[in-house]
C-alpha cells in the first residue's frame, strides 16, 4: 500500500506572507491526519521563508503517523534532526537559493558524504531516503551508501505527463524495478497531482509513499482540504 504524506510548506509560506500565525502549521497537520493523511512532510531551509526550525519542534508531539523532514543536511539541519528524531528524514541537495527542489543527488560524487549522514541518522532509529533522479547508475550509488529508501524526484514526469506523454513514466518503471532489486524502498515527490498520481502508482510497482504539497494544497483551495485527501487516497487504492 502507498501512503499519502502530505507536504505543509505552503501553509507556512502563507503564514509567514501575512506574519502572525494565521494559518496555524501545528493545526492544519493535525487536521491532515485527522482527514486521513498517513504522513506529515516539511522541508526547513536555512533561510526558514517557509517551515521554520521552530515548527519541527512544535510538529513532533502532534504528528502521530510518519514525520517526514526533508532538507540539506548542513550542520544546523542535521542537529535538527537528530534531537526530533522523525519516522524518516529524507536528504535532498538544495542550493540556498533555490526556489524549490530541483536534482536529486549525485550519489557517486557525494557517496561518503551520504554515508555519513545516513549512518548518523540510522545510529538513532532514524530511516533515511535519498532524493535521486531516476538513473539506474544513481540508484545503484544510492545501494552503497546504506540508505534504506529512496525518493524519486518526479518533476520530469509530471510535466511530461502533462503534455500527453505516457512514456515518460518508462525512467521510473526502470528505476523502481532496480531499486526493488537491490532492496531499496521507494517513495516519490515533486509535482504529483490528482491529475497524474494514479497513472503513476499504477506504474511503479512497490511505491511505498508520496509526499505532495504543492498541488495539494492548490486543489484544496477549490475542493476543500478534507476531499482533496480522500481523493489522493483513493487514487492510492487506499479507500474503500
Amino acid at each position: 500500500m502507498t501512503k499519502l504524506s502530505v507536504n505543509i510548506n505552503k501553509i507556512a509560506t502563507l503564514r509567514n506572507s501575512r506574519g502572525g500565525d494565521v494559518p496555524n502549521v501545528v493545526q492544519f497537520a493535525k487536521d491532515v491526519q485527522r482527514f486521513g493523511a498517513e504522513g506529515v512532510t516539511i522541508h526547513p531551509r536555512p533561510d526558514e521563508r517557509h517551515i521554520r526550525y521552530q515548527d519541527a519542534y512544535d510538529l513532533k508531539p502532534e504528528v502521530y503517523t510518519e514525520f517526514n523532514i526533508e532538507g540539506n543536511p548542513i550542520e544546523s539541519f542535521i542537529e535538527l534532526v537528530l534531537k526530533i528524531k522523525p519516522t524518516q528524514v529524507t536528504l535532498v541537495p538544495d542550493a540556498v537559493d533555490a526556489i524549490t527542489s530541483n536534482a536529486g543527488w549525485d550519489t557517486i560524487k557525494h557517496k561518503d558524504f551520504l554515508t555519513d549522514v545516513i549512518k548518523e541518522f540510522q545510529k538513532n532509529n532514524i530511516r533515511t531516503s535519498i532524493f535521486i533522479d531516476p538513473i539506474l547508475n544513481q540508484i545503484e550509488g544510492a545501494k552503497k551508501t546504506g540508505t534504506d529508501r529512496i525518493e524519486l524526484y518526479t518533476e520530469a514526469f509530471a510535466y511530461q505527463y502533462g503534455l500527453g506523454n505516457k512514456n515518460a513514466i518508462k525512467p521510473y518503471i526502470d528505476a523502481s524495478e532496480l531499486a526493488n532489486h537491490l532492496g531499496l524502498g521507494i517513495n516519490a515527490g515533486h509535482d504529483l497531482s490528482l491529475d497524474n498520481i494514479q497513472f503513476f502508482k499504477e506504474k511503479v510497482p512497490n511505491l511505498l509513499e508520496v509526499s505532495i504539497g504543492h498541488a495539494l494544497i492548490a486543489e484544496s483551495l477549490y475542493l476543500g482540504v478534507e476531499n482533496v485527501i480522500n481523493m489522493y487516497l483513493h487514487k492510492l487504492k487506499k479507500c474503500f
